[in-house]
């Protein structure tokens, strides 16, 4: 899969803000990554990251594209996406507390 890997973060796309989720609406794990939309982010670009999914993905709904954020976490480390309202949040693995039955 590709991602966008700087000084050892990788690049992770959420929508932190109620009302449609991003990743959580859509559940397509390369648009968590996807360096060409992290890059058209970035550089304050939104209507060629609109103009490239309706081409990759002609039948999605992308939900939470307006409020799209980068969120940079060390290489490696375990996460998932947490999902309230629409807003997502990012939850790491080791900083998750376990119960055990």
């Amino acid at each position: 899969m590709n991602k966008l890997v700087c000084n050892g973060k990788v690049a992770v796309l959420i929508s932190p803000e109620h009302g449609a989720g991003w990743y959580s609406w859509h559940q397509i794990e390369e648009l968590l990554y996807d360096p060409s939309i992290v890059k058209w982010l970035e550089s304050g670009e939104p209507d060629k990251i609109e103009h490239y999914l309706a081409l990759k993905y002609p039948n999605e709904y992308f939900g939470g594209l307006e409020d799209l954020v980068i969120k940079w976490i060390d290489q490696g480390t375990e996460f998932q996406i947490r999902e309230y309202d629409g807003a997502e949040s990012i939850e790491l693995k080791a900083e998750t507390r376990w119960l055990t039955a």
